[in-house]
């Protein structure tokens, strides 16, 4: 059973959905009128990113991608795959890209130089999760939900090895399932 390996509850169901209305409310004020593409980084983003979307009170499109620094492992091994790409022409389009979690901050860095090559008229981050103490890389954030301690979390589209993604909360996993 998940529950069993979950360590302890960090971010409930409802102090993720507040903040989300907060998150959406401050882009809605942001990008009145602009031409707003959100792409959502596969596939940790996906339950984020459709909350915040149906949060934000303008137009909005929305696209993915998705980039792999990680495969099965638990540690970013620092090159990006890209393994899926955008369907979307971004040139002059105001882009958020919405992430799960940032950590290292190597995937994000790579994928904000990747869309700037491609002309949009901003890019911006929105992020559910930092996790500051494990940057390697510094990056623009400009929408944050939570910052978190270094520990390994799962939930609320985060997972671990393709587990735990359906936990409507944001649970910090017990060492010893990672580590076996």
């Amino acid at each position: 059973m998940l529950n069993q390996d979950i360590e302890r509850v960090l971010i409930t169901r409802e102090e993720i959905s507040t903040r989300i209305k907060e998150l959406g409310e401050q882009i809605t004020r942001d990008y009145q009128e602009k031409n707003l593409l959100l792409v959502g980084v596969l596939k940790g983003a996906v339950v984020f990113m459709a909350d915040l979307m149906r949060e934000i009170r303008t137009t909005v499109d929305i696209d993915f991608m998705d980039v792999s620094s990680y495969g099965s492992s638990t540690e970013s091994s620092g090159v990006v795959r890209i393994l899926k790409d955008l369907d979307t022409d971004i040139q002059g389009k105001h882009i958020i890209i919405v992430e799960d979690i940032i950590d290292s901050g190597l995937t994000l860095n790579y994928l904000t130089k990747l869309l700037q090559s491609r002309n949009p008229a901003s890019i911006k981050v929105c992020v559910l999760l930092d996790k500051p103490e494990r940057r390697d890389l510094e990056v623009a954030i400009h929408y944050r939900g939570f910052s978190v301690p270094n520990e390994f979390i799962v939930g609320y589209g985060l997972d671990y090895d393709g587990k735990y993604r359906n936990l409507p909360d944001i649970c910090i996993l017990k060492p010893e399932v990672y580590r076996a």
